[in-house]
């Protein structure tokens, strides 16, 4: 006999108990099915978000890759690389916090100021301007698809260990308290038909079963 059974108690006491834990183990079942509900729509919400994302940032590379392309003809490399970089000291990351069943979630996004430059150009082109402008663009795009892809990752994580756990209950807990409870209510009802036919036997009869010497009661023919 497995040794969970061995501790069973057969008593009404025993059963009621089991029957009070079974309920909660399904309405733990419940609420993690639930959640497990919510954390794959919100799932599905951050992949559409993600996918749009990166289409933006692979746009903003090629467009980033053609301004480049365009400075370089127009300046050089040599002289390219002593332009005066844009300057982002003015701009600003805004982080954003929001929070779904617990799980803190982000939303990143770069307040671009007007843009200026860290000092005057020799010979100043709209090229190497709209190159810079290109590769700001880029990076705005990179950080808010850096914070979907942490939300994606912390939703993924979250979700799997609320599907272990509703796993666990539902395939474990559940069959074993339900064995359990077949057990002691089998058990019981056993006991309650031996307690009705011991009431229905004749009070004589009882009392010479239970004297001591008492001969067995003769049986009739078959």
């Amino acid at each position: 006999m497995p040794e969970w059974q061995r501790e069973i108690v057969f008593t009404r006491i025993a059963f009621l108990e089991l029957k009070d834990e079974q309920r909660l183990a399904k309405e733990g079942y419940d609420l993690l099915d639930e959640k497990r509900i919510l954390l794959a729509t919100r799932i599905r919400a951050e992949l559409t978000r993600l996918r749009e994302l990166r289409a933006t940032a692979r746009r903003g590379e090629g467009a980033a890759r053609a301004a480049l392309a365009a400075a370089v003809t127009r300046h050089g490399l040599d002289e390219l690389v002593l332009y005066p970089p844009l300057s982002l000291a003015n701009d600003t990351l805004q982080i954003g916090r929001s929070r779904l069943l617990g799980l803190e979630l982000l939303a990143a996004r770069l307040a671009q100021a007007p843009p200026t430059w860290s000092g005057p150009a020799v010979n100043a082109s709209p090229e190497a301007h709209a190159a810079a402008l290109a590769f700001r663009g880029l990076l705005a795009t990179l950080l808010e698809l850096a914070a979907s892809e942490l939300n994606l990752r912390r939703l993924v994580r979250e979700y799997t260990r609320t599907e272990r756990r509703a796993r666990a209950i539902e395939n474990v807990l559940l069959p074993e308290i339900e064995a359990v409870l077949k057990l002691v209510e089998e058990e019981l009802e056993s006991l309650d038909q031996e307690e009705l036919l011991r009431r229905r036997r004749p009070p004589r009869a009882l009392e010479r079963e239970h004297r001591p010497g008492a001969p067995a009661p003769e049986r009739g023919p078959p």
